[in-house]
């Protein structure tokens, strides 16, 4: 197969082509998930997934990414150093789940996993914590095949609320929050590893209960 920054963009250098590329990716993922998920219910009686959001990243935001690398901006640098254009973020009850998922997804034989950034046992100084995978997947047009790269986030519901005001919280201060916020932001992602963790003990505790209560 062919990879997205060689021949594709010798021949085509027109942004809305590569958009449309991204989106068929993210379709191609979302419909992974969907399966996935059907087919755990099917299995388990349970939905490790609890919703998913997909996006393509601004256009300001991947020059800002490229500037800020020390890259020329254009379409094919974008493609060839920036990870995150398509990004699809799935959000579930548990961290166990968590790698429930990462498991199914790196199990697709047509999926490529290029790399893993594990910020659940090694969170960021800031306290984020999140599982980042990224991945290729072929997009299979008229004629040609192009590997196209997407951005997969793994978090739990509580993880994902401590992310989005942590972000909110950063862009109304341009990326410098005062050290007294930032101190209560890694205060709160502790507190909200350790409600991931009971919470995780008290439904394990139900489901052994459950089956005492078949047997």
């Amino acid at each position: 197969m062919e990879s997205l920054p060689l021949r594709f963009f010798k021949e085509i250098n027109n942004w809305d082509t590569v958009i449309f590329i991204y989106n068929s990716a993210l379709k191609e993922i979302g419909t992974k998930i969907d399966i996935l998920n059907d087919e755990f219910q099917h299995r388990h009686r349970y939905n490790p997934i609890e919703h998913v959001k997909s996006r393509i990243k601004a256009p300001e935001s991947i020059v800002k990414k490229l500037k800020k690398r020390g890259y020329e901006t254009s379409i094919e640098n974008m493609v060839k150093y920036i990870n995150d254009i398509a990004g699809i973020r799935i959000i579930c009850s548990f961290t166990s789940d968590i790698y429930k998922i990462a498991e199914m997804i790196a199990n697709q034989n047509d999926l490529k996993v290029l790399s893993i950034k594990d910020y659940i046992k090694y969170p960021k100084e800031s306290g984020y914590q999140s599982y980042h995978m990224i991945v290729t997947v072929p997009i299979f047009l008229s004629d040609s095949v192009i590997d196209t790269k997407v951005e997969i986030q793994i978090r739990t519901i509580a993880q994902d609320f401590w992310a989005t005001l942590e972000h909110k919280i950063y862009y109304k201060f341009e990326g410098n929050a005062p050290d007294y916020i930032s101190r209560e932001l890694r205060e709160c992602a502790k507190i909200i590893s350790y409600l991931d963790e009971r919470m995780l003990r008290l439904t394990d505790v139900i489901l052994e209960s459950k089956k005492t209560d078949v047997s």
